[in-house]
């Protein structure tokens, strides 16, 4: 009897929760297309600024240290994946506003 108790009470928080997330929505109707090209060209430049930024420094280290691992190469992986973290961030902080 306890565990049907505790199962309605999840579903209808589950129920509720839904609900408020649907009425949010249509009260905030002005996050329409410039709110999602706003976003794109938020997600591109926190990718491609790191990026860019890793690659001239590797290209300064491979000048400097004429080592035999290309630092251009490592620059640029680590660009890249420094500016999808930023991505991920910048995302996740503008859905939680939503």
């Amino acid at each position: 009897m306890d565990n049907n108790f505790n199962e309605e009470k999840e579903i209808s928080e589950e129920i509720r929760a839904k609900e408020a997330r649907k009425i949010k929505a249509r009260q905030e109707k002005d996050r329409g297309l410039w709110f999602g090209l706003g976003m794109f060209g938020l997600v591109g430049w926190s990718v491609i600024i790191p990026t860019l930024l890793g690659i001239g420094l590797g290209v300064w280290l491979d000048k400097i240290l004429q080592d035999r691992y290309s630092w251009t190469l490592m620059g640029l992986s680590v660009g890249v994946i420094a500016g999808c973290i930023n991505a991920w961030y910048w995302v996740k902080k503008e859905s939680g506003r939503s």
